[in-house]
Formats: C-alpha cells, sequence, structure tokens
C-alpha cells in the first residue's frame, strides 16, 4: 500500500464548503480548522432538525436562532462551572496554606 504525503504551508488556506440550514457556505480557512467547523455545521444541522420535529417551527431562520441560544448558553454554562470549579480550588488550597503556616 502506499501512501503519499502532501505538506501543507502553515501560511496556505484550504478552501471548504459547508452547509448550513440547506444554505452553502464557501469559506478560505486554516487547515487546522476544518475537522472544528465542519463538527460545527453538523451539530447546528441536527439541532435545526431536532427543533423542527419537537416544536412547531417552520422558518429556518427560527431554528437557527434557537440553536444559537442553546450552543452559547451550553458554551456559557461551562465557562461558569469551570470558573465555580477554579474558584474552589483555590480556596481549598488557600485553607491548606493557612493549616500548614499555622503548624509551623
Amino acid at each position: 500500500m502506499y501512501f503519499s504525503f502532501i505538506r501543507v504551508k502553515m501560511s496556505e488556506k484550504l478552501k471548504i464548503k459547508l452547509s448550513v440550514a440547506n444554505r452553502v457556505y464557501p469559506l478560505t480557512i486554516d487547515p487546522a480548522k476544518e475537522q472544528g467547523l465542519r463538527l460545527a455545521s453538523q451539530q447546528i444541522n441536527t439541532l435545526i432538525k431536532k427543533f423542527e420535529q419537537n416544536y412547531s417551527v417552520r422558518d429556518k431562520q427560527d431554528a437557527l436562532a434557537m440553536c444559537a441560544l442553546q450552543i452559547a448558553s451550553s458554551k456559557n454554562q461551562s465557562s461558569l462551572n469551570e470558573e465555580t470549579f477554579i474558584n474552589e480550588i483555590e480556596e481549598s488550597l488557600s485553607k491548606m496554606i493557612d493549616i500548614l503556616e499555622n503548624k509551623e
């Protein structure tokens, strides 16, 4: 079996077409971003189908707005959860440092 590898310079861009809500969007991107964009496109299209099946959404714009809200709120919630987690760790470390300093 023969494999050929093509080296892509970091400055080279990749031209792709993504389909979102039955519309095709041509993009010029860094090759490293292709997989993430394709996954995002699939996620949006899956959410649109879900909203159309579960709710009486007839307009693609309404479905896209609902997708945007869900994705943005999920991202924001993840950030809030991470921030809370970091604050809890910092508080625990601070308490441990106080305990260790008081033992000396």
